[in-house]
Parts: C-alpha cells; structure tokens; sequence
C-alpha cells in the first residue's frame, strides 16, 4: 500500500489473512511453507515453482519474544489485522487494504505521515528496535529512497541502538547497503548512517574517511569522506552492486596511507593507497559474505582505479590489458565518477573511450600464435621461463610487432636460447 499510496509501482505485493497457515496450504495445495513458524506461506502461480508469480501469504500475528535480535521466539495468531500491524516496523509500512472494498486500512497513521514525509516507527521505537536490530538500516534505506526525514524519537532510538547492530547476520547487513548504494539515493543514505551513528559500526572503515585531507590541486572539493559522498551522489539507480561498493571503497586505504605535507613545494600524498585499499575492500567482501565473483570485482576495481592516470604513456600493449580487465566498463565508469567528483577532467576517460571505439577487438583480444605445446615441442619444459617466453610473444603480438604464427614462432625460439 505504501508504493500506491506514493503514486509508485509497487514491486510485489504481500497478503495478510485471518487464515490460519494449515488452511491456507490447504487452500493453494502446492504453496511452499517457507515460514510457516511465523505465520508465512509462499503462494506459487500453478506450475511455476522457478520462474512464476509468487507471493507471501502471512497469517495475522503479534510476535512474541526477539531473544536474536531478528527473529520472533514464537508468534501467537490473532484474528484482526489491526494486532497485525502493531508488530510492523514503521507506520509507512503499516498500511492495509481490503481487496473486497478497496478501502485503505490504517491503524498507526501512516497516511500521515506519508504526505509529510516521515519516517516513524510504530508504537515504541526502542522496542521495534529492540525486537530487530536490521529496522535501524531499513529506517536509512527508507529515508534516503523516498526523501524522507526519520522522526526524532526515532531518530534517538536508532542512536542508542546503533552499537547493536552487529547482531544482525553479515549477510543481511550487505543486503540491506546494498539496496542502499543502488535504489538512487546513496549519499543521502550514508550521510543518514552516519548522523544515526551505524557507519562506526557497519562500515568503520569508511568512517574513518572523515577529515582526511586532500591535496586541493587535484580534491579541491575536500576531504576524503567528501569526494566519496560526491561519487556516490552520481551513482545511477539500479547500478551493479560490484559498481557500488566499488565507488564506496576505491579510497578506503587513503586514511592508512596519509602522508601530510612537509613544507614548501610539497603535497599530501597517499602512496600505494589503491594496494592497501584493494586488501581492505576484500576484507570487507568476505566479512559481508560477497560471493567471489563479486569480492574479485571490487577488489579489482580499487586495485586499479589509479591506472587511468597514465593510459596516455601506456606501451599499447599495456593498454590493451588493461582494457581486457573482467567488466572494463564498470572500471571505466568509475574513473568517470572519481573525476567528475574530485578535478573535473574527464581527458583520460575520453582517450580510453576513444581507443575502444577505434581499436577493432581482434586487436585487444587476438587469437594466441604461439602455445605452450608449441614451447613443449621446441624442447621446453614447463616452468618460470616457460611463461616469461609466453608472455613475451603475447607482448610483441599486442604490440604490433609480430604478424604470424611463423615470425612468432621464430621469435619465441630466438628468445628460449640460453
């Protein structure tokens, strides 16, 4: 009802019913007991267990007991929705409507407090943060995604809570900054963990980005926490979630790497951030529970976001594997980003957007002329040289250098002598 009342699509749509969970299975035979201890059914469209409409239907309820922090002890049906949704989080989400009338049921004000534009828990908010220590995140995620404020009492409960959040699972506070970083309204949202107090404990790293001097000449917007805040300002909706904790944290090694200026003709420098930022970034994956595949991107993507400061004198095979990175586009967007957010240059994006368009792929990926059977068959065994020989051939090939397979074959034999 939110959604609907907002004027937006909404992107599912949930059931609440006085059925008790064994009559609504009962009802939908091949419904799926996903949370039948609370109360919750999934109802799946007839022959569509994988790939069909599904949706949630949850038993009216007052949950009893939160002994995790998450999670209910046990739950006791009631028969009116108006017990339901004392149990909701915040009035905004406490909206209902009869599908037999259409009529908009709301027991807490969230009308209310939708046209003004408030984010308010429902009933207590200590105890709605109490019982689940993720409503503090989703009270952020909300405010910063419709332009809303987080009423002060609210506000002061999700304070004396914020320590507590490292309670939540790792997995469900990934997904929940997740959703953050990509809903369109990033910085709002971590300016908002950080006046409630989260950031210090779900992101340390990041709030330590505050006061970190820049050098002017090349931040003039200021200080470390600030350029990361611009970055995210122009991260567009729905963007990768690799791209999005790649903007987050390509500047997370610059606190431990600070280095102040030390008189006249010197500057502030943060030598080998991006290293120390890239074994940072997967430290911070892994304890978040990122897949691989997601923890090698972004690791990636802090590792190498200084590169584009010297494609211009790259060697062109240098260049081409760069831009042979796994998702270049996403490395290149973000270069794109850093700049827009710090100097304003975008001149070195441009040359690499030039070089893709001009540069035909069969020249930045072409066809191996020498193998390692071919190296085997020259008398060669298998070991450090054996790559160095490999690799040579590949950089003479990228370089424009050799043609063939003959004249590659050539040079590797050239160069494999003692």
């Amino acid at each position: 009802m939110r959604d609907l009342e907002l004027g937006r699509e909404p992107a599912d749509y949930d059931v609440c019913t006085d059925a008790r969970p064994g009559r609504v299975q009962a009802l939908f035979p091949r419904s799926l007991a996903v949370g039948a201890k609370f109360g919750v059914i999934l109802v799946v469209e007839e022959g569509s267990e994988l790939n069909g409409s599904q949706v949630e239907v949850a038993t009216f309820r007052s949950d009893i007991g939160y002994s995790d922090g998450r999670h209910p002890d046990h739950v006791v049906y009631s028969d009116t929705p108006r017990e339901d949704v004392k149990r909701r989080d915040f009035t905004i989400n406490g909206l209902l409507m009869d599908p037999s009338t259409g009529e908009v049921l709301d027991y807490v004000g969230g009308r209310a407090d939708l046209r003004a534009g408030i984010v308010r828990a429902i009933g207590d908010p200590r105890l709605r943060f109490a019982e689940d220590k993720l409503r503090m995140l989703r009270a952020v995620r909300f405010a910063a995604r419709f332009g809303f404020t987080i009423e002060p009492e609210t506000m002061a409960a999700a304070r004396a809570f914020a320590a507590q959040i490292t309670q939540v699972s790792p997995e469900r506070i990934r997904e929940e900054l997740t959703k953050l970083l990509t809903e369109g309204a990033a910085r709002r949202g971590f300016e908002l963990l950080d006046e409630t107090g989260l950031l210090a404990f779900v992101l340390p790293d990041i709030a330590r980005m505050k006061g970190v001097e820049q050098p002017p000449q090349f931040h003039p917007e200021g200080d470390v926490w600030i350029h990361t805040r611009l970055l995210l300002e122009k991260l567009p909706p729905h963007c990768s979630p690799a791209l999005a904790w790649g903007v987050l944290l390509h500047d997370v090694g610059k606190p431990a790497t600070f280095t102040p200026a030390t008189g006249p003709g010197t500057r502030i420098r943060f030598n080998g951030h991006e290293e120390v930022g890239a074994r940072m970034a997967e430290n911070i994956c892994r304890e978040l529970r990122f897949s691989n595949e997601n923890t090698e991107q972004i690791e990636s993507l802090v590792a190498n976001h200084m590169r584009f400061k010297d494609v211009k004198e790259m060697r062109p095979a240098t260049l081409k594997r760069f831009v042979r990175l796994p998702r270049f586009d996403e490395h290149l967007e973000l270069h794109r980003l850093d700049c827009l957010a710090s100097h304003g240059s975008l001149e070195n994006y441009t040359f690499v957007q030039q070089f893709l368009m001009e540069t035909p792929p069969e020249k930045v990926y072409p066809p191996k002329l020498v193998t390692g059977d071919d190296l085997k068959s020259m008398g060669l065994k298998p070991g450090p040289r054996f790559r160095e020989i490999l690799l040579a051939v590949e950089e003479a090939q990228l370089e424009g250098r050799l043609q063939d397979r003959e004249s590659a074959l050539e040079f590797a034999r050239s160069i494999s002598q003692p």
